[in-house]
């Protein structure tokens, strides 16, 4: 359960770095340059980070998912079926039995109709967490798939930097 725990977290679960946010204060989806983004990308972007923030910051997945992901929703991480309806489910409870849980989004990376996000994410704020990117595809403004790459955050690393620091970042 566990497993599949993280996995539905990240299943909801951008060109330049956005200022990191935390719980409940999504960060903005113009946070990366703006001339870098077409309109549309600025637009998806905004359309993801609404949808990470309602969904997993504010514990609202229903609510999320009924917004903001389309009528046919693809879902590329292997232990959560397709659909809105198996991650909203789930995520009703996770968060009933987690009320701590929060992503706090690091990096917004917009291209074409694809959102990117790079995510540490917490069940309580002394969990080291997971490092989490999510890659969303936005068609005719709502989240149509999803696909994620999660990594447990370590206690050291070899080289001294953490999972979320950078030059633009932190």
């Amino acid at each position: 359960m566990k497993s599949f725990a993280l996995a539905a977290l990240a299943a909801l679960t951008f060109n330049a770095a956005a200022a990191p946010a935390s719980a409940g204060e999504a960060p903005s989806a113009s946070a990366q340059t703006s001339a870098a983004r077409t309109p549309t990308e600025a637009e998806n972007a905004r359309i993801v980070v609404a949808f990470y923030d309602l969904a997993f910051n504010q514990h609202r997945p229903t609510e999320a998912a009924r917004l903001y992901i389309g009528d046919r929703y693809i879902q590329h991480n292997p232990l959560v079926p397709n659909g809105a309806e198996p991650f909203y489910a789930y995520f009703e409870g996770f968060f009933r039995d987690n009320p701590q849980s929060r992503a706090t989004i690091h990096r917004v990376i917009a291209d074409g109709d694809l959102v990117a996000l790079h995510v540490h994410s917490q069940e309580t704020p002394d969990d080291p967490g997971r490092a989490i990117v999510d890659i969303f595809r936005v068609e005719n403004g709502k989240i149509v798939e999803h696909f994620d790459v999660i990594q447990a955050v370590p206690a050291t690393t070899a080289n001294g930097n953490t999972m979320f620091s950078g030059d633009k970042a932190d």
